[in-house]
């Protein structure tokens, strides 16, 4: 999931809330992720621990700068983000 952080229609602290009310473990908390060496974003990986192991996970990513249609917004950092998503890539 993400959500640009400059959204007024839908703001991601309302995503967040929804994220938390799952009471998924949190496996890393918010860490900056990087496109050409500068912050493009801050991530949070959530995961489901089944007498620990790991089914899945989710990873929560907000996109600095980004309005309600993030990609308009900030398109470098929104395909970035998705090809790494198709790669696997961490962010």
């Amino acid at each position: 999931m993400c959500s640009g952080d400059h959204d007024m229609t839908i703001p991601y602290i309302g995503t967040h809330e929804w994220i938390e009310s799952l009471n998924l473990t949190i496996k890393y908390d918010w860490e900056p992720w990087f496109v050409d060496g500068q912050v493009a974003g801050y991530a949070k990986l959530y995961a489901d621990n089944v007498q620990d192991y790991i089914t899945y996970d989710l990873t929560f990513a907000t996109v600095k700068g980004g309005g309600h249609t993030a990609p308009e917004y900030r398109p470098e950092q929104c395909f970035a983000m998705m090809d790494r998503w198709f790669d696997y890539y961490p962010l």
